[in-house]
């Protein structure tokens, strides 16, 4: 029996899906080997174990922290371990027994989501930050003893900038689930018909695109562009330029529910997901699960994971988005089409799988020899 850590520490972020259902599905294929995970103590109650071989330890330790490097590293040494899987690239460094890393994307180093703040925080955040994901990530591509990637993009992309061999990185594509088993209509009510953007704000999710592309379809098809995402400074900047630009086909919905949202993917009439660099792209693949007919950038992973259940325009090109945007919502049939291509393509992944191939990975790490 061998001790294998899971470093749970982001289960409550937006990457924290992928490390929820990865613990999930572990239980079910590995009863033997003793699993220990890491979690903040705040998120203990959002996740509790099944099976008697795992078990819960608290990690209090910040990402991109001093204490993250030092009393992290020392909490791993007590717990003598086997085999550690570091879920984000962030970890400590001075950890040197046998771990694996999974990378999600690589949108950190290529872009930086800046914010006019004080130069205290824009000196943390655009600056020094930065510099040390691109330090840890560095360190640990070359010191892992395997690298998980969502997607086969982004592995390329690894290979490319690192010179990492075959045998040492692999990818497993995730999955989509539906929402809730009941949906519920949101507050105050929307008018249809719309089309749906769910997700962040930040600059490379490219939304000022587009709310101009929005505007140039609704001249010849009225129609509301819905945006799904938590509130922050992004979305209220993106706010402030709808206003000035005097868009008014544009309705912020705001945090929704799982209902809510399951809600709005059954009633838009069409997917808009514009962004400008992904390493899955869970969204549009999980507006598919709904019968929602998608239309994606042709950008970065998203080709690879929607193939042809999808329509593609140019990220960078206002419109051209406009112009497949329009196209597709004029073309009954061709929504039609999408939809059941949608509904046959997103059977072909699975979370299942995914733990299925990370356990094999586990196996494989801990039966090699150490370098």
């Amino acid at each position: 029996m061998k001790r294998i850590a899971i470093d749970a520490r982001i289960i409550s972020t937006s990457t924290g899906r992928y490390v929820e259902r990865l613990l999930h599905y572990l239980q079910e294929s590995d009863q033997h080997n003793q699993y220990l995970v890491l979690m903040l103590t705040k998120d203990m109650g959002s996740w509790r174990p099944v099976s008697p071989n795992f078990k819960i330890i608290a990690a209090d330790f910040p990402p991109y922290s001093f204490r993250e490097q030092f009393q992290f590293t020392l909490l791993l040494y007590r717990l003598r371990l086997d085999l550690v899987h570091f879920t984000m690239p962030n970890h400590p460094l001075m950890y040197v027994k046998k771990h694996l890393i999974t990378i999600h994307d690589l949108t950190l180093i290529k872009y930086i989501n800046k914010r006019r703040e004080g130069w205290v925080k824009n000196l943390y955040k655009h600056l020094i930050k930065p510099l040390v994901f691109r330090s840890v990530l560095r360190v640990g591509v070359s010191s892992a003893s395997h690298i998980i990637t969502p997607t086969k993009y982004v592995m390329n992309a690894i290979q490319k900038d690192y010179g990492v061999p075959d045998k040492r990185i692999s990818y497993t594509h995730e999955a989509a689930d539906a929402l809730a088993s009941k949906s519920l209509e949101p507050k105050p009510t929307i008018a249809k018909p719309f089309m749906l953007y769910v997700g962040n704000a930040y600059p490379y999710k490219n939304l000022k695109r587009l709310v101009k592309a929005a505007e140039e379809v609704n001249r010849s098809k009225p129609i509301t562009l819905v945006l799904a995402g938590k509130p922050d400074y992004f979305y209220d900047e993106l706010k402030t330029y709808v206003t000035k630009e005097h868009i008014g086909n544009v309705r912020f919905a705001g945090f929704v529910s799982d209902a809510e949202l399951a809600w709005l993917y059954q009633h838009a009439t069409l997917y808009v997901f514009p962004s400008l660099s992904e390493g899955f792209g869970l969204p549009p693949l999980e507006a598919m699960t709904y019968g929602l007919p998608v239309a994606a950038a042709r950008a970065s992973c998203l080709p690879e994971v929607l193939q042809d259940a999808a329509v593609y325009f140019d990220p960078h090109d206002t419109s051209s988005m406009a112009q497949v945007i329009g196209d597709t919502l004029h073309d009954a049939a061709k929504l039609r089409s999408l939809k059941q291509a949608g509904l046959k393509h997103v059977k072909g992944f699975s979370w299942r799988r995914m733990a299925e191939q990370t356990h094999r990975i586990y196996i494989q790490s801990l039966e090699a020899k150490s370098d």
